[in-house]
């Protein structure tokens, strides 16, 4: 029986690392290649061990697809091609494509000043110091100009083997058509919201198919849409589980405390410090700012951190198709992401005096500017570091969420954190009202969860298998979840079928199976269901009439044509809703149903009643039947 198997290489109960294995009708193909940002060592990576032992890379895996740009779902490429060996094709949309390597690069400088201080310390072997040197080498510079087909993305060095660009999913709704991978395997992406270019999957062998939703958003923001897709009815939907238990309160209301809070912070002197990934909540965060600042006249510095400004900005307007319908109407006049208020940060500007509010990346205060600058205004009271979104576990955004206060930094420095901490969730994740919705909206077979984690997925689990009726998994790393699949074949129905179904007061409802007699005709690989005349005409055949022949012994002495009127006269007096004739040949009718007497050939006394119909009266000719073998009865 054919199945589907899915294993989770990272993300299985926990948020990090998202790397998802699929096998479906003997096609492979690995979802996502992210890194944990809570871990240093090689639990940073997805347990790439399970494929690796399956012989060559390469030769095992179909294809790799990328959800989006986020280092949780790509950030372990580098590792994936020149470590492990992946030289296959990768999938992912225009901009991820475009985005991937500069966020990479970003964190790459992080992770070599990071790690060149550790070997200064430690003296440390240096292998991975090589290896994170090594990367940008042969990374291109090239900047992309325009979006028509011609573009070519920046390509880092581990995309020499071609990575295909997902026709444009942007809109809403927005999907894309469908893209070949092979003969049998092909792949469709759906708008996901959550940062520019982020989509949904749909992977497609035959009849049987899965959706991943990678990370998505069912609620429209300022400058992204929200999730869509269609009834798609896969076998499996595999979905992100970040906020399981969470129901978000209203956007608007979430959008006034920020505002207020960022308010009051600098009225009063201090400094407020956001921690955001440079593109996604930081450009939603920064709209909202710099609309503020304008209408209240407020003279307080707002900062971004330098250079990522610059491209951020460049990338929006690149990818203009994919921001929302406010932001597209209004580009033309006035680019949003543009700022007036905001301006590129320099690190000097940390021990500035007076207020101002600081954009720093990375969003968990895990390394780079952002933990620089939370280290030196962490001791003052006035100042405030508010985290806008999700932080995994053992990063320093997710402990003073937390509660912790004292935090041991490196060379076992104690941070004392004085400032005020404040989590505002302006996280692009669906809750979980839009966990549900989405599920509602592709009704699955069998749901999946990933990237989320263990207690609350495991509530959200109950949910939908009360609420869908269909079953829920949520496997752990390493753990392989198999689902039989039954094949279904499609099959078209011709208008003239579904008209006389239609008269008969039989409407049609795609959620009720119902039983349609037809002709089913094979034609090119397709399969049609028509009307006995479509199809004789269609084929240039003849009609034959097949008929069923039952044998009834009867014990009577008399002569075939006496006991065929006895027949009759019994069919007469008990049928009287129907039809019965005697006819001149001395055989009887019901309906289309012929009776006929025939003398035994061994036994005299017995005859032989052969009783006849077409497949359409074998309801009646069965009656007919039984009612015979119980035999006629005396004459008066």
């Amino acid at each position: 029986m054919p199945e589907i198997r899915v294993t989770p290489l990272g993300a299985g109960q926990d948020v990090g690392r998202s790397c998802i294995l699929v096998s479906i009708a003997g096609k492979n193909v690995m979802l996502d290649c992210g890194m944990h940002m809570g871990f240093s060592d090689d639990r940073r990576f997805p347990d790439f061990s399970y494929i690796t032992r399956s012989g060559r890379l390469t030769d095992f895996l179909d294809c790799v697809i990328i959800s989006h740009f986020h280092l949780d779902h790509c950030g372990a490429l580098p590792y994936f091609s020149e470590m492990v060996g992946y030289d296959g094709p990768i999938y992912m949309t225009q901009p991820t494509q475009a985005i991937c390597p500069i966020l990479l690069e970003d964190y790459r400088k992080i992770a070599v000043d990071k790690k060149v201080v550790e070997i200064t310390k430690h003296t440390r072997d240096n292998t991975a110091l090589r290896y994170l040197e090594l990367l940008p080498l042969s990374w291109t510079t090239q900047e992309p100009q325009s979006t028509s087909n011609a573009f070519t993305p920046p390509l880092a060095h581990w995309l020499v083997f071609p990575c295909i660009v997902i026709p444009s999913a942007c809109g809403t709704p927005g999907t894309s058509p469908p893209m070949p991978v092979d003969d049998e395997l092909e792949i469709k992406a759906y708008y996901a919201g959550h940062v520019l270019g982020a989509a949904m999957f749909q992977i497609k062998v035959g009849a049987e198919s899965v959706v991943y939703t990678g990370d998505y958003n069912m609620t429209p923001d300022r400058h992204l849409g929200a999730a869509w897709i269609d009834k798609c009815r896969p076998n499996l939907l595999i979905t992100e589980s970040t906020y399981a238990t969470t129901i978000r309160d209203s956007k608007r209301c979430r959008e006034r405390d920020f505002l207020k809070k960022v308010h009051e912070t600098v009225e009063r002197g201090g400094k407020v410090l956001i921690p955001v990934f440079a593109l996604g909540r930081a450009q939603e965060l920064c709209i909202l700012l710099e609309t503020f600042w304008e209408r209240m006249d407020l003279k307080a510095p707002i900062y971004f951190s330098t250079g990522l400004t610059e491209k951020a900005n460049h990338y929006y307007k690149l990818f203009i198709p994919w921001t929302n319908q406010k932001i597209r109407k209004t580009f033309v006049q006035r680019n949003m992401f543009e700022f007036k208020h905001i301006k590129a940060f320099d690190r000097a500007f940390a021990d500035s005096p007076g207020p101002m509010v600081v954009f720093a990346t990375p969003g968990m205060l895990h390394a780079g500017q952002s933990l620089q600058i939370f280290r030196k205004w962490a001791g003052n009271e006035k100042n405030m570091v508010i985290m806008p979104g999700y932080c995994v576990q053992g990063t320093v955004g997710h402990k003073i969420l937390s509660g912790q206060r004292k935090l041991e930094m490196e060379g076992r420095q104690v941070l004392e954190v004085k400032m005020q901490v404040e989590y505002m969730s302006f996280s692009a994740h669906a809750d979980a009202k839009g966990i549900m919705q989405l599920v509602g909206q592709a009704e699955p077979e069998n749901v999946l969860l990933v990237h989320g984690e263990a207690k609350k997925m495991e509530f959200l689990k109950q949910k939908i298998e009360q609420e869908f009726r269909v079953s829920c998994y949520m496997p752990a790393n390493g753990e392989t979840v198999t689902l039989p699949t039954s094949p279904s074949i499609p099959v078209g129905i011709s208008l003239g079928l579904l008209k006389r179904e239609m008269a008969q007061g039989l409407l049609p409802d795609a959620k009720k199976a119902r039983l349609l007699h037809g002709t089913l005709i094979m034609k090119d690989s397709n399969f049609r269901l028509v009307s006995s005349e479509q199809a004789l005409k269609e084929l240039g055949l003849a009609e034959h009439q097949l008929r069923f022949t039952c044998r009834v012994h009867l014990h009577d002495t008399r002569k075939e044509q006496e006991t065929a009127v006895r027949v009759y006269s019994h069919l007469k007096s008990v049928l009287k809703d129907h039809c019965v004739q005697h006819l001149p040949d001395g055989s009887v009718t019901v309906e289309s149903i012929l009776i006929q007497a025939a003398a035994h050939s061994e036994d005299p006394g017995t005859k032989v009643l052969l009783v006849s119909w077409t497949y359409q009266d074998e309801e009646l000719g069965s009656y007919l039947t039984s009612l015979l073998k119980k035999g006629l009865p005396q004459a008066s």
